[in-house]
């Protein structure tokens, strides 16, 4: 019985480690290893931590982000979320389109960065 509970203990020390990680990894599969912009993509950081690269993040269409009173949301999975101020790149956007960087974790969809596009 005691191993049972040693082991019931570890598992809810390991969970939250695993659940909270294991979708932040990269997934860079090489599909855009030879555009011009792939060393610009690379190097993009937001306060939050580097973006990784633009195989990590998506497009995000004009009706599916807005901005209001200095700051951003993203519909995401059919929900907006909030992005936080230090996840906003502030540098010229090379790119030309909205672009966002989420992460999935056990509480929800975290924006690790956010690069606001033209709105046009």
């Amino acid at each position: 019985m005691d191993r049972l509970k040693l082991s019931l203990r570890y598992a809810l020390l390991v969970a939250p480690i695993v659940l909270t990680t294991g979708n932040a990894l990269g997934r860079d599969d090489g599909r855009y290893a030879n555009s011009p912009l792939k060393p610009w993509f690379d190097s993009l950081r937001s306060h939050l931590g580097p973006c990784c690269s633009d195989a990590d993040g998506f497009a995000v269409s004009d009706p599916d982000w807005e901005s209001h009173d200095g700051h951003y949301r993203v519909r995401l999975d059919g929900q907006w979320v909030d992005v936080p101020d230090e996840a906003v790149i502030t540098e010229p956007n090379r790119a030309g389109r909205t672009m966002v960087w989420p992460v999935k974790t056990a509480f929800g969809i975290a924006i690790r960065c956010f690069m606001p596009g033209s709105m046009i």
